[in-house]
This record gives structure tokens, sequence and C-alpha cells, in this order.
């Protein structure tokens, strides 16, 4: 619940803006952690092949500055004492020497033009020295194929770059003129940095951005710069205020919502769902994403489903109900779903399995089951690809004590505590689940005062804690829900491939 601003709040406010997939999202926030004021500029990915997701690099300036103008509008009484920059990545934005775009900006992973380049860098530099250095094997969402990409496919362009911007310092770029990327996001622009030596590897560097200047690497946390005279004359904002240089948008929610310490896993219920585990080693899986984390002393590992409130929404539209009502009849249907047992990989799945070609199954249906009960093994497929995740992360070392959970589906109490009682962990949903805007606010809070916990601002509204009585039938069920995929797998691919039995 969002505290209510009184007359008597302080006038001093940090700005903080994200750069989202469809729409860009600014917050002031005061020094209490209340919300001054929000405002949102929605956009649209292009999407000129099948396969390809980018965006032009420039709307995220004037969104920055259109949404700046909007709230200073509405909200004389704010006095902006620092900003805080946070974007979607790792993208690809390559810029000319005087900063202007020379292409649109090549989104993370939804963008898969880079095929071939991922084999061809993966061949010639090797996968374990790839994982080794880089943290992760070559996938679409890697930084190194799509400059390959560009560089074969659109040399004019790649011979005008001079330098590579994601949303948070293509903003910072605008704001101080620093030209920077933080080490996280770095992390994630395999195979250009080492995530050991936390550096920049020159060689490959060298080797797939040729003529690219490499950005001053610095922490998210980092004051980069002030803001200079031409962009306060541009925004609004006070010339000199600081700066920080913020990261990919799902660390800096971590950050909103406290996930930020060993042995948290931060779970984001949407559409789709992620997860971030940290710690203070470095953690390896082979179907996991190794990254450095959002604080210097700290290493993180991610992983995602490729659908979760996905299959929920898909049963909604399916059966005709509203929400309310298949959640009533979920919770009647109790622990197992009498008797059905789920798979969801709808799209395919990410991780651990990495399967695109996995499809969704429903095992155990009789002419008794109802939608209630269909939507029950929806909510159970999805806590038990999350314990599929949690486990492959702790075989990789990290060492998870509680979930942080944030997003829209955290609305839904059945849902949470479903995942915990499979889990066998503990949830805390924060008071506020803004998102990454409100982080990256915090961030700027901090390069002010110095550092305190996130908690004095959003502090934990609901914990969940897992009932111990159907943890019995939840393993035996999980124990089912592997096995289902491995025996069925070759059938999904079949059918997945159009390879239908004729009769």
């Amino acid at each position: 619940m969002t505290k209510v601003r009184d007359d008597r709040a302080t006038t001093e406010v940090t700005l903080g803006v994200d750069i989202g997939t469809s729409s860009t999202k600014a917050v002031l926030v005061d020094a209490a952690g209340e919300i001054v004021g929000q405002a949102v500029a929605e956009h649209r990915v292009d999407r000129p092949e099948p396969t390809w997701a980018e965006m032009d690099g420039r709307t995220w300036w004037r969104e920055f500055v259109d949404l700046t103008g909007e709230l200073l509008a509405a909200h004389p009484e704010a006095a902006v004492i620092a900003v805080g920059v946070s974007g979607m990545g790792p993208c690809v934005l390559l810029a000319d020497d005087r900063d202007q775009p020379v292409r649109p900006a090549i989104l993370y992973g939804v963008d898969m033009r880079a095929t071939a380049q991922i084999e061809e860098l993966t061949t010639e530099l090797g996968e374990d020295m790839v994982t080794a250095i880089g943290g992760s094997r070559l996938t679409t969402q890697a930084v190194g194929p799509k400059l390959r990409w560009v560089a074969e496919h659109e040399p004019e362009a790649y011979a005008a770059a001079r330098r590579l911007f994601m949303p948070a310092s293509f903003l910072a770029r605008h704001l101080t003129g620093e030209y920077v990327l933080d080490h996280h996001s770095a992390s994630q622009s395999t195979p250009l940095y080492d995530v050991e030596r936390r550096r920049w590897h020159e060689p490959w560097w060298e080797r797939i951005a040729p003529g690219i200047e490499r950005p001053r690497l610095v922490y998210p946390k980092d004051v980069v710069g002030a803001v200079a005279a031409e962009a306060a004359a541009e925004t609004g904002l006070p010339a000199g205020i600081p700066v920080i240089s913020g990261t990919i948008d799902a660390w800096t929610e971590g950050i909103s919502a406290g996930a930020v310490r060993p042995g948290d896993l931060l779970l984001m219920y949407g559409t789709t769902m992620f997860l971030v585990a940290t710690d203070i080693r470095t953690m390896r899986h082979p179907s996991m994403w190794t990254t450095v984390g959002a604080f210097p002393e700290t290493m993180c590992l991610a992983g995602g489903l490729a659908t979760s409130g996905a299959v929920t929404d898909w049963l909604r539209r399916l059966t005709g109900a509203d929400f309310p009502t298949l959640l009533s009849e979920a919770e009647a249907s109790g622990p197992g779903a009498r008797g059905l047992l789920m798979l969801p990989y709808f799209a395919g799945e990410r991780t651990p399995i990495l399967d695109p070609d996995a499809r969704g199954v429903i095992a155990g249906l009789t002419l008794d089951h109802g939608r209630g009960d269909l939507y029950r093994a929806a909510l159970e497929a999805t806590a038990f690809g999350v314990r599929d995740n949690v486990d492959a992360m702790r075989e990789a070392g990290a060492e998870i004590t509680r979930i942080v959970a944030v997003g829209g589906g955290t609305q839904g109490r059945l849902w949470l505590q479903t995942v915990s009682d499979v889990t066998g962990l503990t949830q805390h949903v924060p008071r506020l689940t803004i998102g990454a805007s409100y982080g990256a606010a915090y961030l700027a809070r901090r390069a002010v005062i110095g550092d305190f916990p996130i908690e004095d601002w959003n502090d934990t509204a609901i914990v969940i804690e897992p009932n111990t009585a159907t943890r019995v039938g939840h393993d035996a069920n999980f124990a089912r829900y592997r096995a289902l995929y491995a025996a069925t797998r070759d059938i999904q691919h079949a059918l997945a491939r159009g390879k239908h039995a004729t009769v």
C-alpha cells in the first residue's frame, strides 16, 4: 500500500527513471520514501523482421525529458536533488562520435537475429572459454554476437559507430557527458567482460568490437557526474545535481525490494517469471546467467520461466471465468489439484532445461475435473518450475534462504502460498512494488546522504511461510513433474516440429 503524502512532507526529492520494454516510468520520491509523483510514457518495440526486436534509442532521452518536465510541472514544490536511471538490458545501441545512434537499438534476449553469429563465436572462442571468462554461454541475450551481426549485415552503420550504450548509460551520457557502463550491465555483455576480474576482456573486445570505445566501468550506485548545463536547460532539472550510473531494470527492481543480500532470491511474478539469486561467490550453471551483482561485493545467478501468468491468463480466456472465480475454485480444489499434474512449457522453456521445443502437458485428466482443478494445476506447475530453478541454483552453490517476491502476481495469496509450499522457502513481499524507477530513486538518495537500508523506505508487508503439512505431497508431485518431462520430451519435440502421425 502506497503511503499517503501529507502537506508537511519535504520538498526535497530524488528522480528515478526506468526505460522498460513497453514504457518509460518516472517517479519522484521524498526523503521518507513516499511517492510524490509518477508519470508513464508508453512506447512500442519495432519488429521489422519476425525474430527482431529493436527500438529507436532517441526515444529514451526524449521520454526522459518529457516525463521529467511533466513531473516538475505537476509538482512545483518538489526540489530534485539527485537523479537515478535504469533500463532494460542487455541492449546494443551503437552511436557515433556525437552520441547519435547509427541504427535502432537491438534489444535483449527477445531479439534472436544473431543465431548464426552465436554459433560462429562459440566455435571461434570455445564454449568452455566463453563461460569461464564471460560467465555464461552465448545466447540471444549476449551482446557480442549482435555486434558482429551489425558489422556483417550493416557495415556502414558499424563503421560510423564509436560508442556502445544501454538505456541507463545513454541517459547518463546525455545528463552528464560521461561515457560509462555499470559492472552488472557489462557482465551481461557476453563475451566482452571478464566476470572474475571485473574488467573488459580486451582481446575479445578488439576481436568483436573493433573501433568501439570501451566505456568506463562503474557500479550502479556510483555517482558518474552532475547534470550539465545543457541537460538542465532541456529537462528543467537543476544543473550540478548528482546522477548515478544505474543498471538493468530487473536488478534495480531487486534493489527496490531489498533482494540484494547473500541468500536472497528475487522472484518476479508476471506473464513470465524471472529469478535472481545473490551470493558473495561466483555461481555457475550451464543453463543460467552468471553476472556481477548490483553491489560490488555480490555475484548473481539468474534464470527464468518462459510462462507463468501467461498460462493462468490462457485458462481465464479459455474458460471465460474471471480470476476471482478461478482462484476460489482452485482454493477448493486443494493441494495436488485432485490428481492433475501440468508442465507449464506452453511457450517452450528457458531455465533450467533450455528447451524451446518443450510444450505444455496436462496429465491425469478425468471427466470429474473442472476449471478450478486446471487452475490449481497451473499454479502448482509454475511453483514446480521455480523449485526446478532453485535446485539448479543450489547445485551451482547458491545458498538460498528466502524469496523476495515482486510483480503483479504477488496480489494473489494462493499463488504465493503455493510457491512457498512447493519450495519450502519463506517469501517476503515488500509494501511497495513500484519497480525499477523506485529503486533508481533510492540509489540517487543514497548518493546524496550515504548508505541506508531500503527497508527504511520499503519494508516487508506480507510474509508467506511454507505449510509443512503439504510438503510430502508436493515432493512426490515434483518428482513426477520432472519424470513427466523426461518421459514426454521426444513427443513434445515431434509435435512442436509438426511431425504428426498420420492415420
